[in-house]
């Protein structure tokens, strides 16, 4: 069967398993093709080259071969570089990258182009690989905003969703998984002031997303945190995600 081939295109490996003896499946991210699965024949081979290359949270340019059947959900990987430019996260900053690695598992349809989302995660790793710890939980927090804009599961954050009644600057607001944003009760615990919210849809609604996001988050990483990790559990069908129930074991020991 005649086949065409990808070539040098960027991507992420997101997860990757045993297919036999002596090779491996794998779950990419690409910028262009969007969540791909490829088998990486020969790759647990010690002469492989594949061996030293096939990791995650390292950017690489692979070519795969795309059978002529377009229902194939796998496809052949021929080729894979290292892009380079850091090194792999350690500590928390790895498992974080899991964590946003298992978001993108979940919630991307495979073959949906998402080409603004790869930037992001892109900037998102270089962070993690990096050694700003500070910066980690802000970036998380803007990633998961941007994640939900942008598979279409986050609502208008300058509006109650409801009643699409505008924010008030003083007014307290909630985003809850099922209802979008609403206000808070005397009862309720969390939330941000209507300013904040507007101040995240603006900078969602810019050309650069998650820079003018992670901005924003600076100063709302600790409060936005049990809102969108609700809305993420409740959107990915699992109260607790693998990743975050083994940072949870890990803090425990």
């Amino acid at each position: 069967m005649a086949t065409r081939r990808i070539h040098d295109e960027p991507g992420f490996i997101l997860h990757r398993y045993d297919w036999s003896e002596s090779s491996l499946i794998l779950e990419l991210f690409t910028r262009h093709h969007g969540r791909q699965v490829l088998v990486a024949k020969g790759a647990k081979k010690p002469t492989s080259n594949f061996r030293p290359v096939l990791l995650p949270l390292q950017p690489l340019r692979v070519s795969y071969g795309l059978a002529a059947d377009e229902n194939a959900e796998v496809h052949t990987l021929k080729g894979a570089d290292w892009v380079g430019g850091h090194i792999m996260p350690t500590g928390d900053a790895l498992l974080s990258g899991y964590y946003l690695n298992e978001l993108l598992m979940r919630l991307l349809a495979r073959g949906d182009e998402h080409p603004s989302l790869f930037d992001a995660y892109a900037a998102v790793v270089r962070v993690l690989a990096s050694e700003h710890g500070e910066a980690l939980q802000p970036v998380l927090r803007a990633f998961e905003l941007v994640l939900l804009r942008e598979v279409g599961l986050l609502p208008q954050l300058d509006v109650q969703t409801l009643t699409l009644e505008p924010l008030q600057d003083g007014g307290r607001y909630l985003l809850q998984a099922e209802g979008g944003l609403m206000l808070a009760g005397p009862q309720d615990r969390g939330g941000l002031r209507g300013s904040d919210w507007r101040a995240l849809q603006t900078a969602l609604d810019g050309g650069t997303p998650l820079k003018a996001v992670l901005q924003v988050c600076a100063d709302l990483a600790s409060e936005l945190k049990p809102q969108l990790r609700a809305a993420l559990h409740y959107h990915c069908g699992s109260r607790t995600l693998r990743t975050r129930q083994l940072m949870m074991d890990l803090q425990s020991l």
